[in-house]
């Protein structure tokens, strides 16, 4: 499996507010560009890809947005408006949840008020952690792993603290090249990676 952890800190997690920023300072149109390259290919989709939206602009707690590619099934069409609908159908379903509860909103889609740092612990469990880092390994020269899952944020960088937990987890630093990418750009580049590598 391939896993990616999109940190959205400037996404809110209220639905009116989350669809009103597309295209203002939060950016939330982002998220639906990282669906769009973890999950489809041209003509086709990808069955073994989990993508988990870490959304924390809240007055209570973050909202993990989990998409199962092998599992979704009507999306409402292949465009940005439908995958952003889809994202505020999930926080909308997460009204008056208390933390850590989990909640379906459709086939292959969850919805959970899960820290950033809860979410990753458990994710180590299963898979190697990788970190986007300008200054990591190049990811052209170390061998991924077969369960890979890929830590990427929105605009807004990795907090410096987080790095500290993220290491104990035994999370490699990795970069895909000198330029600063659109979070959705690097899981392009991952994902052409992982064809090459693994097949």
């Amino acid at each position: 499996m391939r896993a990616f952890v999109v940190r959205a800190r400037a996404a809110s997690t209220d639905k009116n507010t989350f669809l009103a920023s597309v295209g203002e300072e939060a950016h939330t149109e982002i998220l639906a560009h990282v669906l769009m390259n973890a999950i489809f290919t041209a003509q086709s989709h990808r069955d073994d890809v989990e993508v988990y939206l870490v959304i924390e602009s809240t007055k209570d707690f973050s909202r993990t947005v989990r998409f199962q590619s092998s599992e979704l099934r009507n999306i409402g069409g292949f465009h940005e408006q439908a995958l952003i609908n889809m994202i505020a159908r999930a926080l909308d379903v997460s009204v008056g949840m208390d933390k850590e509860q989990l909640r379906d909103v459709d086939a292959g889609m969850t919805v959970e008020t899960v820290s950033f740092e809860r979410l990753v612990q458990r994710l180590a469990e299963t898979y190697q952690l990788y970190l986007l880092d300008k200054k990591g390994d190049s990811v052209r020269e170390i061998e991924l792993a077969h369960d890979a899952c890929f830590l990427l944020t929105d605009h807004i960088p990795m907090p410096k603290k987080s790095w500290n937990s993220l290491k104990r987890l035994n999370t490699q630093k990795i970069s895909l090249g000198p330029k600063m990418l659109f979070a959705s750009q690097c899981i392009v580049l991952i994902q052409n990676e992982l064809d090459i590598q693994l097949g």
